[in-house]
């Protein structure tokens, strides 16, 4: 599973989304459950203009780890990027509450958001 996670980050590397794409989604097919790939697939979708693919997977990241404040900051800025404010709203109120009230990342008081690694598969 690791070698076809790092083709899928060559792809991506190489700026073709949608082969990285059909990479993460063969690695979920095989496990459901592989959070990296669901939030890579969450942002990739996002950027090839496939918002519901992208909120579908960036939910599950939230359902894998619903106690990650950033897998609920990813979902929130996929919502707002996908036109759904509301929930995207809402997924930002649970990643404060998470990380324990603070602003989110780049907000005052700092939170546990800004020690994410900033490996691709995160950036939204």
């Amino acid at each position: 599973m690791i070698e076809r996670y790092d083709r899928a980050m060559a792809h991506k590397d190489a700026g073709d989304f949608e082969a990285a794409v059909l990479e993460l989604a063969e690695i979920v097919a095989m496990d459901d459950n592989h959070v990296l790939s669901h939030s890579a697939l969450a942002v990739y979708l996002q950027k090839l203009g496939r918002g519901d693919q992208a909120v579908t997977h960036a939910r599950r990241v939230t359902e894998l780890d619903p106690n990650d404040a950033f897998a609920w900051t990813q979902l929130a800025v996929i919502c707002q990027r996908c036109g759904l404010s509301d929930q995207g709203d809402q997924a930002m109120a649970r990643a404060r509450s998470l990380a324990g009230g603070a602003g989110g990342p780049g907000g005052p008081g700092g939170s546990d958001l800004d020690q994410r690694p900033s490996g691709d598969a995160f950036e939204v």
